[in-house]
Order: C-alpha cells, then sequence, then structure tokens
C-alpha cells in the first residue's frame, strides 16, 4: 500500500537536464525549502548562543551546513514513514514538524520539553510525529530503525524507516549486522549516510579502508548511490528513488549524503583538524540555503525584501522558542522516577 504525499511535500518532476540526478523545484517549492532550512540554521544559531550562556547542558551537536539532507529526504515522506537519527538530531526534529518551542525546552532541560527535560539535546521523541530519537550512542540508531522497518513489514502498511548516521558511525559492527537482516529480509528500510567528511575529528581518509560510502551495502547486495548533499534537489531526487525502491517491495537501500558541517563535532570542539579556509570555500560555494536563494532571487520568484521579511519571520519564531525554553519550570524532582519501567 503507498500512501498519498503531503500537500507540503509534493512531487518535483524529474528534471529533463543533463543532470538526472537533480529535480527541477518550482517557486513554491523553492520557498518552502528556504524556509525550512532556514529555520534548521536559525534555530541551531540559537541552541548555540544559548549552550555559550550556559542554558544548555552536556552535549549540543548542532547541524548548521546540512540542513539540505533532511529537508530534502522529508519531502519524499508520507504520513507514517518513520525516521531516526543520531545526536545530530535538532534539525531533524524540525524537520518533521516537531514544535521549536517544546524542541527547545528540552534542550534547557525544561518540563515543556519532548522528554519532560530529561532527555535533553541527544534523546528526544514525538511519536505522533514517527520521530524515534536523537540517540547518544554511535550507530545505535541502525538496529531501531532497522526494526521499525520489521514491524511496517509485518503489519504491511507500505511505510518505509529512514535511519540516518554518519562515517563514523558507517564503520561499527551493528550497522553491518542491520544491513545483513534488512537485506535477508527485504526490509523497507533507508540507510541515510551524512558524510560529513570528519566523523568526530578524523577525516574519513584516515579511519575508512572504503570512503565511497554508497558501497558499504555492497557485499549484502544493498543498492546504494552518492547523493550531493548540498543541494536540496539532489536529496530530493535521490529520495524519490529511494522510496520507490522500498515500497515497491526491493528492500533497503543506501543514501550517502556528501554534506559538510560548519561547526565542531559538538560545541566543545575547537575544530582545528580542518582549516578556516576549507570551511570558508564550502560556505562561499556549496551553501544549501544560498543555493535556493540565487535560485529564487534570479528566476525573480522572490526579492531580496521578501527572503528578508522570511528570515525575520523565522527569527522570531526562534526567538519565543528560546524565551519559552528559560520561563518553562524545570521538571519536579518526582520525576526522576517517573518513565523508568513500562508495564507489558
Amino acid at each position: 500500500m503507498v500512501k498519498k504525499a503531503k500537500p507540503a511535500a509534493k512531487r518535483a518532476t524529474r528534471s529533463k537536464k543533463a543532470n538526472a540526478n537533480i529535480v527541477d523545484y518550482d517557486k513554491e517549492q523553492e520557498l518552502h525549502a528556504y524556509h525550512e532550512m532556514l529555520l534548521i540554521r536559525r534555530f541551531e544559531e540559537k541552541a548555540g548562543q544559548l549552550y555559550g550562556m550556559g542554558h544548555i547542558g552536556g552535549f549540543c551537536h548542532l547541524y548548521i551546513g546540512q540542513e539540505a539532507v533532511v529537508t530534502g529526504i522529508q519531502a519524499v515522506m508520507t504520513e507514517g514513514d518513520q525516521v531516526i537519527t543520531s545526536y545530530r538530531d535538532h534539525g531533524h526534529m524540525l524537520a518533521c514538524g516537531m514544535e521549536p518551542s517544546r524542541v527547545m525546552a528540552e534542550l534547557t532541560g525544561r518540563q515543556g520539553g519532548y522528554s519532560k527535560g530529561k532527555g535533553g539535546s541527544m534523546h528526544m521523541f514525538s511519536k505522533e510525529k514517527h520521530f524515534y530519537g536523537g540517540h547518544g550512542i554511535v550507530g545505535a540508531q541502525v538496529p531501531l530503525g532497522t526494526g521499525l522497518a520489521f514491524h511496517n513489514k509485518y503489519k504491511e502498511n507500505g511505510n518505509v524507516s529512514v535511519a540516518y548516521f554518519g562515517d563514523g558511525a558507517s564503520n561499527q559492527g551493528q550497522v553491518y549486522e542491520s544491513f545483513n537482516m534488512a537485506e535477508l529480509w527485504e526490509l523497507p528500510v533507508i540507510y541515510v549516510i551524512e558524510n560529513n567528511r570528519y566523523a568526530m575529528g578524523t577525516a574519513v581518509t584516515r579511519s575508512s579502508a572504503l570512503t565511497d560510502f554508497s558501497k558499504r551495502g555492497s557485499s549484502f547486495n544493498i543498492p546504494g548511490m552518492k547523493v550531493d548533499g548540498m543541494d536540496v534537489r539532489a536529496v530530493h531526487a535521490a529520495g524519490i528513488e529511494a522510496m520507490e525502491h522500498c515500497r515497491s517491495g526491493k528492500g533497503p537501500i543506501i543514501l550517502e549524503m556528501e554534506t559538510y558541517r560548519y561547526r565542531g563535532h559538538s560545541m566543545s570542539d575547537p575544530a582545528k583538524y580542518r582549516s578556516k579556509d576549507e570551511v570558508q570555500k564550502m560556505r562561499s560555494e556549496s551553501d544549501p540555503i544560498e543555493q535556493v536563494r540565487q535560485r529564487l532571487v534570479g528566476k525573480e520568484w522572490a526579492s531580496e525584501d521578501e527572503l528578508k521579511a522570511i528570515d525575520k519571520q523565522i527569527r522570531e519564531v526562534v526567538g519565543d522558542a528560546a524565551d519559552f525554553s528559560l520561563k518553562d519550570p524545570e521538571p519536579a524532582p518526582s520525576e526522576l522516577y517517573t518513565d523508568v519501567y513500562i508495564e507489558a
């Protein structure tokens, strides 16, 4: 059973240009992508500020630079499809439609957060939005995402599980156990490898024997695609193919997203393992949001003033979320003893 896409995630027509790996966006889709990616970036910038001010404790991993990946994939998902990811998860939450105020409240450990202030940056969930975490253990979400796909196969509900993980997690043993099981049982799961080039702080060329992550499933007969993860249209195109592959009963597929994070691995990482020139080059030549902005202006689909208005509106939303996260009460001490066990 294949479900119809949501209106906001209208499928784009495949490009007839020489590069078949992108799709042509119309005005509505460009504006939607611009809004979604800019929301993620402004949210993450604010989270970084709150962390620096001491309002967010523990770890905090920002998604700045990688916004096109989750935005492009979310555009091809339908109601009931599930998302699961690692600790760099705020962008995925926002793309799934989770409320910025409640996400930010979780970051600051408040009772209005998605995990009642007890999960923090890395561990929050929304069953309503089919978002199954944020997971702090490297690679742990991959077998869980495979399990979600098993559920879909067993229930014959037509849904697809999307499991995001990074180039560093790709070297974990549990990832390959999941690949084997998924292909053996032809499970509807898309493994999205967000290759931001540095894992925690080591370049992939120094840590991985095979740096073409789209081939990581070859020994299990899992097909893979290498995708420009800085171009939301390329991600969207790959997402269409991957979804069709899974929904038609062909089993799992791997999408390697070649992307880049502008900030360090986490807020405590000074990122001295790469040069400032390298980061600036990526920002100036490949920024996912700037690409959309240039197309909107170049095609006269939006003026600079209109795009500034969108930015202002998003900043207000993020500002309100930050205000809520600082005013919302902390969880009561009794919450230490809740949500620990479940009666089965």
